[in-house]
């Protein structure tokens, strides 16, 4: 296996999770370029299902794994996770993860500012998870951020806690009205967890060349999708970190020479969480049939997800911006039952025809998609796992897929364990 890069090509939630665990398996490195707690990957393992937040998903594999430099990381929740892994008999000791001492570190008072704002907001809220990821990429990019190197330097660390938390208590307290923090007690809560931390901090960058140079694969784990990416998603409702591909090379240390395949992960239909414009949603009982049979909540949030038709001006954008070499089809066994299913080619706004993923919230909003209707196969794919063997009205709806996107199906699920799973073209 090349260095390949996995990355979602719709809101998130594709089904990312158990395609890193299924190509973990013929990877020697397994790293996150992106995001924060606000994602989350879930994977079945011999049928219990096993939910990861920040740590790669090869750790089930139990893979060398790496939190790059591009990820933004609450200490508290990594170590929560690795005590639940660990509980799951997963080793996470400092020899099989590492962290860039590069990444950011999420502090208590970023937070506090997430979430205060998002109340203020009210009806107008972006639907952040309130994990503090947004101020904390903040402080990343006003220089003001606090991270793992730091951690190195205890008297550093502490003299820009103190520093920092005058400001942010000062917002929180006359433009919030909301409760300050005591940077000494912030202090104290590190302090519990600092030696702890300690052996995790590496430099990822350095660790990953000599890796590659040595001819060892590595794989690059994204967060969320797409169209959530700060610069092309669909801004403001977006998250607060570049998730397309080209940001594995910069959020793990690496050059972007050094990536070689570049999958992109598209659920058979389409499924949004919180708010933001969704052309294709739908509000009907069919809407309600595809969220209720393919479980659609988020593995983060728990929040029900938003469900339509898969969306091809979406998926051409994708495909544009990833530079996919393939793409990996989740839950086509989700619309097993479904009588028609439809897939959106272009959308029509004032009169014109969109075939471009167009930049304006307002014209997402009023866009009227432009549909193609296709036959349901009416069978029951979950337990087939020879593609060969796949309905032909459903071999023909992914042929449509392909020939719309211009991008080849490599991978087909039909189901969260590793076992249904159909592998149509080998990149192994």
């Amino acid at each position: 296996m090349t260095n390949t890069v996995v990355v979602g090509t719709q809101w998130g939630d594709e089904g990312k999770g158990k395609i890193v665990d299924l190509l973990s398996e013929h990877a020697d490195c397994v790293v996150r370029f992106q995001g924060g707690n606000n994602a989350g990957h879930t994977m079945v393992v011999n049928g219990k299902e096993i939910i990861s937040h920040l740590i790669p998903s090869g750790i089930i594999q139990q893979k060398k794994c790496f939190i790059g430099n591009g990820v933004v990381v609450d200490p508290f929740v990594l170590l929560d996770e690795i005590d639940y892994l660990t509980d799951n008999n997963i080793d996470v000791s400092p020899n099989m993860l590492q962290i860039s001492n590069r990444a950011h570190i999420i502090m208590p008072y970023h937070q506090a500012i997430d979430k205060a704002r998002e109340e203020k907001k009210g009806k107008n809220k972006i639907g952040t998870t309130g994990r503090g990821i947004g101020p904390c990429y903040e402080d990343k990019a006003t220089r003001r951020g606090i991270r793992f190197a730091d951690l190195l330097d205890l008297d550093l660390f502490k003299e820009k806690i103190v520093t920092l938390m005058e400001e942010k208590n000062f917002y929180l307290e006359h433009y919030f009205k909301a409760e300050t923090l005591d940077p000494e007690m912030v202090i104290d809560q590190f302090m519990t967890i600092r030696e702890r931390l300690l052996p995790y901090i590496a430099d990822v960058s350095v660790t990953l060349s000599k890796s590659m140079k040595q001819g060892k694969a590595v794989l690059f784990e994204g967060a969320q999708g797409t169209h959530l990416d700060i610069e092309h998603g669909t801004y403001p409702f977006v998250t607060s970190s570049s998730t397309v591909s080209g940001n594995a090379a910069n959020g793990s240390g690496v050059g972007p020479g050094k990536l070689d395949e570049i999958i992109g992960i598209v659920k058979a239909y389409t499924t949004r969480v919180g708010a933001g414009p969704f052309p294709t949603e739908l509000f009907d009982e069919i809407g309600d049939k595809i969220q209720k049979t393919g479980a659609e909540f988020g593995a983060t949030t728990g929040r029900k997800r938003r469900c339509g038709w898969l969306d091809m001006v979406v998926l051409e954008n994708a495909a544009r911006l990833n530079s996919l070499t393939g793409m990996a089809i989740t839950k086509l066994d989700v619309l097993d039952d479904l009588d028609e299913i439809k897939i959106c080619t272009a959308y029509e706004y004032d009169g014109k025809t969109i075939e471009h993923f167009p930049p304006e919230i307002k014209v997402l909003e009023n866009c009227t998609p432009v549909y193609e209707t296709h036959p349901g196969w009416k069978e029951d794919t979950s337990g087939i796992t020879d593609y060969d063997k796949m309905p032909e009205k459903a071999k023909a709806y992914l042929d449509r897929i392909e020939e719309l996107s211009g991008v080849p199906i490599k991978i087909v699920s039909v189901g969260p364990g590793r076992e249904a799973t159909m592998i149509k073209e080998n990149i192994f």
